[in-house]
């Protein structure tokens, strides 16, 4: 009987762990406290005000109609076909706005992968082969200082440079390795990429050295024990672990290319289209709805090129 109670008292503290332990697992069906709803209104406010309102007020203009001297509050669609005015009828040839779409593209892709492999190489130097944090953080500093100018300065800065008599084309003379100076060093394809790339490469390297830094050494470490070389820890370990940081600075930068016209007009000497200028020059003519037309086409296109890349990596999950 004693050893009954006694087996019975030993099972109360095991069962009233069990029952507190289910309670706990049970999802929580309430609401969420006053308090909490209220500290998110001010983000909320602030992503209405200058988020949503400006999207939907751009929606709605590229609905309205325009003369040459009139924007009327209308509900058509033909700014929207007027955008892909005579591309049917182009065919095989490409129409003028999809070569503009075109030519955006391959911007951005030539860029983020310029980015990519700068951002990634300064990243894994700062991560890997910077051992002290202090060096780490002044090494990063290093790299932010030309970002403390303005973005047209850092432009410019490339005219001197690139130009016909500029510093590069005087000392490939003086070298004997070309006998004229290069033309396509300044207003090409080649210094429009070269500009995006100075310009945006930090966000690149931010989130890839974020993601490097919580990389656990041990993992690197024991890929070098088993016999992995540099380059197979580099593709089978940090590569993997960097892919959420690297996604990150994917967006971040095809997002900025897609919708920069400022860089595409000063270092492509007003010669290279591109979907931002396009815009740039409707606004400036004032035909706003036929600009906003466009700027929701190049929203949609921003955003199938975001859901892609995050079909790649679960984002979520890997943060």
């Amino acid at each position: 009987m004693s050893k009954a109670l006694h087996t019975h008292e030993m099972r109360r503290p095991a069962r009233r762990i069990l029952s507190l332990s289910r309670r706990a697992a049970r999802p929580r069906t309430g609401h969420a406290p006053a308090s909490a709803l209220w500290q998110a209104v001010p983000m909320a406010l602030v992503f209405l005000t200058f988020f949503v309102v400006p999207l939907a007020v751009t929606v709605m203009v590229s609905f309205w109609e325009f003369t040459q001297y009139s924007i009327e509050p209308a509900f058509t669609f033909r700014n929207y076909m007027d955008v892909f005015d005579g591309c049917l009828s182009a065919l095989p040839d490409l129409c003028t706005t999809l070569a503009t779409y075109l030519s955006t593209l391959k911007f951005a892709f030539l860029v983020w992968l310029c980015t990519l492999l700068v951002g990634f190489t300064v990243a894994y130097f700062l991560a890997f082969h910077v051992r002290t944090l202090p060096v780490q953080v002044a090494f990063f500093l290093l790299c932010t200082i030309p970002f403390w100018t303005s973005v047209v300065i850092r432009m410019i800065a490339w005219i001197p440079l690139l130009g016909r008599n500029g510093l590069v084309n005087g000392a490939l003379i003086e070298m004997g390795a070309i006998d004229e100076p290069l033309e396509w060093l300044l207003y090409s394809d080649f210094t429009v990429v070269l500009a995006l790339t100075h310009l945006y490469v930090l966000f690149m390297v931010v989130p890839i050295f974020n993601s490097m830094m919580r990389i656990d050494r041990a993992l690197v470490e024991a890929a070098v024990d088993s016999g992995a070389r540099g380059w197979q820890v580099l593709t089978n370990v940090v590569v993997p672990l960097s892919r959420p940081g690297i996604l990150i600075g994917s967006i971040f930068v095809i997002t900025i290319v897609m919708g920069d016209f400022l860089t595409v007009g000063i270092m492509g000497g007003q010669q290279i289209a591109s979907i931002g200028k396009s815009i740039q020059t409707q606004i400036q003519y004032l035909q706003f709805p036929i600009a906003a037309a466009n700027a929701v086409v190049l929203l949609l296109g921003v955003l199938l090129a975001i859901s892609l890349l995050l079909r790649l990596v679960d984002i979520r999950r890997e943060l």
